[in-house]
């Protein structure tokens, strides 16, 4: 069975985006990965920009309420903000919850290569705390 895993920020529209893609393509076939936001919008093109750039494609992607995960079984909640985090809502059962406290890129809703550096940035952080995170459930 695999374990469910649901990164949460506030807009679901940049860091858990990248997080979701990012365990789906390292994490295999162990883990079935969603993201949600505390207060859901899109999936910012910048984001998947970055993500194009490790051939991840994450335009697919929708942004999710968190409640709309309450019952759906999620083993993990992996918040990569603070907002997030302290909104978080209780989930049912027993439910492991990290907390990743990561710079937003978000720079507004325009795609500007002058701020590719921020989302790569973000990209890199979460690759490596997915890497250590993938350490520990070998």
């Amino acid at each position: 069975m695999k374990t469910k895993v649901l990164f949460l920020c506030t807009g679901n529209s940049c860091r858990s985006q990248i997080g979701e893609g990012l365990l789906r393509q390292l994490g295999g076939d162990r883990f079935e990965v969603f993201s949600a936001g505390v207060e859901p919008s899109r999936v910012h093109p910048m984001s998947i920009l970055v993500m194009q750039e490790l051939g991840v494609d994450i335009s697919n992607q929708t942004s999710d309420d968190v409640n709309q995960y309450l019952d759906a079984g999620i083993d993990i909640v992996i918040s990569v903000c603070d907002h997030a985090a302290q909104s978080c809502p209780t989930f049912p059962g027993k439910v492991e919850r990290i907390h990743w406290s990561i710079k937003d890129p978000f720079h507004g809703w325009d795609v500007d290569e002058s701020k590719l550096p921020d989302y790569q940035a973000t990209r890199e952080d979460l690759k490596q705390r997915i890497q250590d995170f993938l350490l520990t459930r070998q």
